[in-house]
């Protein structure tokens, strides 16, 4: 019998997202004498630790023509948190090898995953470089999100007549929904809450992916178990049941009545035992899930903020212990941080525009402290172009400002709420991250904020850099529990808070560091901007025209190769 335990394992089995990339390409170099070029192209992804490039996969070659539109796609796992790195190499093929060095090189370019995704209608249109002095076309890559089962299903059950398990009362029944494994074994998917004191009980109605039920295997067994409930954690089993998603399906017009059995029961063959009570599928409402993807498909732009702490608690900027110390070998963990981050957000902003704001320091020229103040010295616009913007008026602002305190997270917090709150119809989402070394001192205002933005398009990240204690930033988390002020609950989870050391590679590997914190920090805004968008009805952005191609050509027969799948 498999644990039913109060972890929900589910959640973390749920496959990644896959996408599936088309390649065309125009205006390529002609490299044959006599006809045009026989393009094919190849696909790297690299490494986060060692940096390689290893090939992924080919398309077929085309015959004779500068304008490919190639047939065979590319199918790739899609993580919101990760920079996923890849490279596109173009051939023209002479010979039947598959040595590329045996074939002429037409030209490569160079892009992230997240580009494409965030690209208007998830088409990303670069030119070809590599050969020195001459034009080499253009690349263009469409992305289209995989369905994979993206179902969800309502269910509601009731109980009747279950065996009663309590000496001085009756059953106190709980549901354990089990999805079957290509080996045999079970995983638990879902538990129903308990119903005290009843043998016909009505379970609430519950919300669960088709993917996390049955992987999208519609026929694949179903298992269910029934129990009772007890203090000391020792439940009693009642009995069980089988079923499948189809079969559930099915019921949607009409109860299905599932008899549930206690084996040790019916394997005494006692005349008597009929069963142990029967469970009643009452409703199965099934709901396609809109993704993340939907949303920047159809043209949501995320907007990304940052917001430095400049306390004099860092410690002397021009001292090697300070925590903005600025190194000319290699990058302090405030930089770091900066680039882990940032480097994946921009890649879903259009403008690749973003504000830098500072806090907690003594300006120039009368020394005013400012707890909300521009990086790049212009309070009236504070973006910086890009991340290397970003990075520029960081250390600007260190060579500039006297660091000071004390450290408050309200004002930055409120500066970015108050342009979500101007647009609240899902064409933009807001991410603010805070980098902050310590303690907050103004926990009450900062609660207050936070609540304040819970109710917008909006997620805050915060990553704790240096030694100290972090207790405040965990509380603002709300993983644990809901955070609060004056009374009021949070609408939603928006704060994500780490501590940079806990995912610093020991040995040194600032890539692999930066890689660690921005999979951490970044792993639940998709499901933080699906929740806004959700509560509030909102529906992905019509998605552009369709990119129509030239008509394809002959597909060569040499060649090809089965595309890998990561």
């Amino acid at each position: 019998m498999a644990s039913i335990g109060d972890a929900d394992p589910f959640t973390a089995a749920i496959p990644a997202t896959k996408v599936e990339l088309t390649i065309s390409c125009r205006n390529l170099l002609d490299r044959d004498t006599f006809s045009k070029s026989d393009p094919i192209c190849v696909l790297y992804t690299q490494g986060i630790v060692n940096r390689e490039w290893r090939e992924f996969g080919r398309t077929e070659v085309i015959d004779n023509t500068l304008n490919p539109d190639f047939v065979r796609k590319f199918i790739l796992d899609y993580f919101f948190e990760e920079r996923q790195n890849l490279r596109f190499d173009l051939y023209d093929l002479d010979c039947k090898s598959d040595n590329l060095s045996k074939h002429d090189f037409l030209g490569q370019g160079f892009c992230t995953l997240g580009e494409i995704v965030g690209s208007l209608g998830g088409r990303l249109e670069k030119p070809l470089i590599g050969i020195p002095g001459r034009k080499c076309g253009t690349i263009i890559v469409r992305v289209e999100e995989l369905s994979n089962c993206r179902e969800s299903v309502m269910l509601q059950f009731c109980g009747n007549k279950l065996d009663k398990k309590d000496f001085f009362g009756k059953s106190d029944p709980f549901l354990v929904f089990y999805r079957s494994n290509e080996d045999g074994s079970y995983t638990i998917c879902h538990k129903t809450e308990v119903v005290k004191n009843t043998l016909d009980p009505v379970w609430q109605a519950f919300k669960i992916p088709v993917r996390a039920l049955c992987n999208g295997d519609y026929d694949r067994s179903i298992k269910v178990e029934v129990y009772d409930w007890d203090r000391d954690g020792g439940h009693d089993f009642i009995g069980e049941f089988s079923t499948s998603y189809r079969e559930m399906s099915r019921s949607q017009s009409q109860f299905h009545i599932y008899e549930v059995f206690n084996p040790k029961k019916k394997g005494k063959k006692k005349k008597k035992y009929h069963n142990s009570g029967t469970v009643t599928l009452l409703s199965c409402l099934v709901d396609t899930e809109l993704s993340f993807l939907d949303y920047i498909r159809g043209g949501t732009q995320i907007n990304f903020t940052v917001a430095i702490d400049f306390t004099a608690s860092n410690g002397n900027p021009s001292q090697p212990t300070s925590l903005h110390y600025m190194s000319p070998y290699q990058l302090n963990d405030y930089a770091l941080a900066l680039r882990a981050v940032g480097e994946i957000i921009q890649d879903y902003d259009s403008d690749k525009m973003f504000p830098a704001l500072g806090f907690g320091a003594k300006l120039p020229p009368d020394g005013r402290v400012s707890h909300e103040f521009a990086l790049n010295g212009n309070p009236q616009n504070p973006y910086c172009s890009g991340m290397e913007g970003v990075m520029e008026a960081y250390y600007q602002s260190l060579r500039s400002v006297r660091l000071y305190g004390p450290t408050h997270f309200s004002p930055v917090i409120n500066h970015v709420a108050r342009y979500a709150s101007a647009v609240t119809d899902g064409s933009q989402y807001f991410i603010l991250l805070i980098i902050s070394d310590g303690v907050i001192t103004d926990m009450a205002q900062t609660k207050e904020s936070i609540v304040n933005a819970a109710s917008l398009p909006m997620s805050i990240i915060i990553v704790g850099v240096g030694p100290a204690e972090f207790d405040e930033m965990i509380e603002l988390d709300g993983d644990e529990e809901r955070i609060s002020s004056q009374g009021r609950y949070a609408e939603r989870d928006i704060v994500q808070f780490v501590p940079f050391r806990d995912y610093m590679d020991r040995r040194g590997n600032h890539i692999l560091s930066m890689a660690r914190l921005a999979k951490e920090v970044l792993a639940e805004i998709p499901d933080q901007f699906l929740s806004y968008m959700r509560t509030r009805g909102i529906k992905p952005g019509p998605l552009p025209p369709p990119y129509t191609p030239c008509p394809p050509p002959a597909i060569h027969p040499l060649m090809t190769r089965r595309v890998s799948r990561i």
